[in-house]
């Protein structure tokens, strides 16, 4: 594959219809993964899926996602970046249709596996996209037009589902990738038309890397979604996965380093500026994706808001992201990515710290000016990181780094996740004890958490409780106590990303 444009010529008009359109289809495949979330009740109902199985119509897609991304790398040489991109979106379209066609759970997460593997060859693809079809001086507008693209999807899903379940049927949450992905398909085959296909790959690939690569990840998603309900060391399934990640990681790596074709260009590492903005990449991923898990469960357990009212409250961050990306390009040109990143982070933690002090009674005037700390510092996080991994790169070293990078994000989302199920899973019982324990005593500090009258807690022990009260109380003290664990999720994702800025050194002596 070739690398960039070189050179003061026009930027012709095809390559950045192009571009816009494979932007688009990456925004599909990601907010395939959020505006499915609001309807799940309704699909678990029509299609009798058991209860403790639903949440694998999302694990499917994510997993096969992760597996997608870092072999985009090998799709592109062996059917050119806009072949790839045009086949995936082809097969995404093909899949969402088998989606909302499904009769039963087996078929529906069978075509979500389809889906993200579709989904997840997109997202890097697109990113490669900027280096190859655009000189520099264009490559940061580019790169602010796809990194909108990626954040805006996970911050507007909540929006776009929402009104779907409200409006319509859940067939049509997939029904919709239709006709805009069959478009961008067109778009693409005519426009991006750049590097010739290498069928020889199929030969020389390391076929059994690739088996334990893809074995390791898929595990590790498994493991990740499974860990904190069933308990990371008390049961035997989370064990024997990560028995699976580990030794399907150590062998995946071992071909790595000794295979003609590996899957994956791992030593890529060995070189620090891409290793230090894989990192910032990774945590990216977990403040990102953490905060658009975690904001819509609060709201839709804590507030018991609607789909579609829970995505109106979301909207700031995304508006909040449109409004600073273009001042973020400007930045990104004349400002050192030493203090962009800085900037970036500290407003981003900033935004996830503020979210630590939520109540039963948080609503769209507390969370507004946390939502537009995230959405200012997140552009802000991508553009610096995506240009040191990226920038002078091409051929196989730019689809090698960029399927890392992007694989890094999704990781960090990933893992992030399970951070929270887990502080969840742990901390909501202990939370509820104690609370329990204060109102026994009488403490009007409690109450008030809880949401019960304050004036008839004087700090001295309440007498028994009829049945009725009891359950009433129960619930609201679940409430108060996912709230106050909620709060400690928040302030576990802040501190992180903090503490990413200790790298920030490293980032002032390779830019």
């Amino acid at each position: 594959m070739t690398g960039g444009i070189t050179g003061p010529y026009p930027i012709p008009i095809v390559h950045w219809a192009g571009f816009i359109a494979m932007s688009v289809g990456m925004f599909l495949a990601i907010l395939d993964i959020q505006i499915v979330a609001g309807s799940l009740p309704e699909i678990q109902s029509v299609l009798t899926i058991p209860l403790d199985q639903l949440s694998w119509v999302q694990t499917a897609y994510l997993i096969a996602e992760v597996v997608a991304i870092p072999l985009s790398s090998r799709l592109t040489r062996f059917l050119t970046l806009g072949g790839l991109f045009s086949t995936a979106i082809t097969g995404f379209v093909a899949a969402s249709v088998g989606c909302g066609l499904s009769g039963d759970f087996v078929e529906l997460v069978a075509f979500r596996v389809l889906q993200g593997l579709c989904g997840g060859a997109l997202i890097p693809t697109v990113f490669t996209s900027v280096f190859v079809l655009f000189p520099q001086r264009a490559q940061v507008l580019a790169t602010t037009i796809a990194g909108i693209f990626a954040v805006l999807a996970p911050t507007l899903g909540p929006t776009i589902g929402g009104y779907i379940t409200e409006n319509y049927t859940w067939h049509w949450l997939f029904f919709v990738n239709v006709a805009p992905g069959l478009a961008i398909a067109a778009i693409v085959a005519r426009c991006v038309r750049v590097g010739r296909a290498d069928w020889g790959l199929l030969q020389r690939l390391d076929y059994a890397g690739l088996l334990c690569l893809s074995l390791c990840l898929a595990s590790l998603q498994a493991l990740l979604k499974e860990g904190p309900i069933r308990g990371w060391s008390t049961e035997l399934l989370p064990l024997l996965l990560a028995i699976i990640v580990i030794a399907s990681g150590a062998v995946a790596i071992r071909r790595c380093f000794i295979a003609v074709e590996p899957v994956i260009n791992i030593q890529l590492f060995r070189q620090r500026r891409f290793a230090v903005a894989a990192g910032y990449s990774f945590v990216l991923g977990i403040g990102l994706f953490g905060s658009v898990y975690l904001l819509p469960l609060f709201l839709g357990i804590v507030r018991q808001y609607t789909p579609l009212e829970i995505g109106e409250i979301m909207i700031v961050t995304g508006a909040a992201q449109l409004a600073v990306a273009p001042i973020a390009a400007v930045a990104e040109k004349r400002i050192e990515p030493c203090l962009l990143i800085a900037t970036g982070y500290i407003l981003f933690a900033s935004g996830l710290v503020a979210n630590g002090f939520e109540t039963i009674d948080t609503d769209f005037a507390d969370l507004f000016w946390p939502q537009l700390l995230r959405g200012s510092g997140m552009m802000l996080c991508l553009l610096p990181t995506a240009r040191l991994a990226l920038e002078g790169r091409d051929g196989d070293g730019l689809t090698d780094a960029s399927a890392l990078f992007n694989l890094l994000r999704n990781l960090g989302g990933a893992i992030g996740i399970a951070l929270i199920d887990t502080v969840l899973h742990e901390r909501v019982p202990i939370h509820t004890a104690a609370l329990v324990r204060r109102l026994q005593a009488g403490d009007p500090v409690a109450a008030r958490l809880v949401g019960l009258p304050t004036d008839q807690f004087h700090n001295t022990p309440m007498g028994p409780v009829d049945e009725g009260t009891r359950e009433i109380v129960s619930r609201l003290v679940e409430r108060a106590a996912l709230a106050l664990s909620c709060n400690e999720a928040w302030i576990m994702l802040g501190i992180i990303l903090l503490l990413s800025l200790l790298a920030l050194p490293l980032v002032r002596r390779l830019a």
